[in-house]
């Protein structure tokens, strides 16, 4: 035989069996990718809803604000958070300090800085707005930063501030979203794979009659007062003239801002009913696992994933037996092997 030909097949078995190692690897990658992605998610997401107009609510657009801060804080980007304010208090006539906002009366933080980006303003904010943001059902001409572009990987933090009542929560003094509409807008959120899990947080009065037909899986409710009950405001500012913060969120925000805890349960318990004047009441029927497991960062930090490139490293990984998923999530990607389809 001659040596070209020798060599030709040596070259041949040679690319078989590269070709049959790859395809095994990709195989097993995906495998495992496929298992624990039945209990991770890759990405988070927030819609911030402000659902009330004028002056005297101030508070309520400093709520939705706060929220958005310490998101921004933890990682989270722009792209990630549809924020929804039914007013513009920073240009009000009223206020004495023009372009700012503040939710306390040390005013070390002003909350309408150069950074935000509000998605929905003023009249924009409506219940038919809120439901196709979530539903992702717009007209063809909405813009890419007014959609929520979530997944079957996505966790959704919701969070709405405003005036409400027993299963219902006013929008601009004109219209009400109720109990039932967000059952059913979620529900179909699940059934069109919108969502991974949702924590869904409302201050408002009577907050957690908002979740009594919740019934969609995967999905964990607090309201910042049962039923019956008002949702109050934390102090006044003198020189605004008004309240700038509620008490539920006020309390939240001191959760993060002091590290008293890093799982749900530990942010949930955080809500003093002597302090709150109310009742936070919480929902985690639906979840189908204890919130003392769950971090706050699954909704309140950022799912960055990092990339590696070395094919030998994911060799090792998928042989190890201390490997996490995450690991194999880093070598698979730094095998470009996500290209592949």
């Amino acid at each position: 035989m001659k040596p070209c030909i020798v060599l030709l097949l040596l070259l041949l078995l040679v690319s078989s069996t590269l070709s049959m190692t790859t395809t095994t690897m990709e195989e097993q990658v995906k495998q495992f990718l496929h298992k624990s992605n039945q209990n991770k998610h890759s990405n988070n997401w927030a819609v911030l809803v402000d659902t009330s107009r004028f002056w005297f609510n101030y508070r309520h657009i400093a709520n939705t604000l706060s929220f958005y801060h310490i998101l921004k804080q933890n990682g989270i980007p722009d792209s990630n958070i549809i924020l929804m304010l039914a007013d513009d208090v920073a240009c009000n006539p009223r206020n004495s300090f023009p372009a700012q906002v503040f939710n306390n009366q040390n005013k070390q933080l002003n909350l309408y800085g150069e950074d935000i980006e509000v998605d929905y303003r003023g009249y924009e904010v409506t219940v038919e707005n809120f439901l196709r943001v979530l539903l992702d059902r717009h007209e063809k001409n909405v813009p890419w930063n007014k959609r929520l572009k979530t997944d079957e990987n996505s966790n959704i933090l919701i969070v709405m501030s405003g005036h409400g009542g027993n299963e219902f929560l006013k929008f601009q003094d004109s219209e009400e979203l109720n109990s039932v509409d967000i059952a059913d807008a979620i529900h179909q959120m699940f059934t069109k794979k919108r969502y991974h899990e949702i924590l869904f947080m409302v201050d408002t009065c009577q907050a957690a009659t908002l979740f009594n037909h919740l019934y969609s899986p995967r999905v964990i409710s607090i309201g910042s007062s049962d039923y019956k009950e008002n949702s109050y405001s934390h102090h006044s500012d003198p020189d605004i003239g008004i309240a700038v913060i509620d008490r539920f969120t006020y309390y939240a925000l001191e959760f993060f801002e002091r590290k008293r805890g890093s799982n749900l349960q530990e942010l949930f318990s955080y809500f003093d009913p002597e302090l709150v004047h109310s009742h936070a009441i919480y929902r985690s029927d639906l979840i189908g696992k204890p919130l003392r497991s769950i971090p706050v960062s699954d909704f309140f930090s950022s799912q960055i994933p990092i990339s590696f490139s070395s094919h030998s490293t994911l060799k090792q990984a998928i042989n190890s037996t201390t490997t996490t998923p995450t690991t194999i999530q880093r070598e698979w990607k730094r095998t470009n092997f996500y290209s592949r389809t």
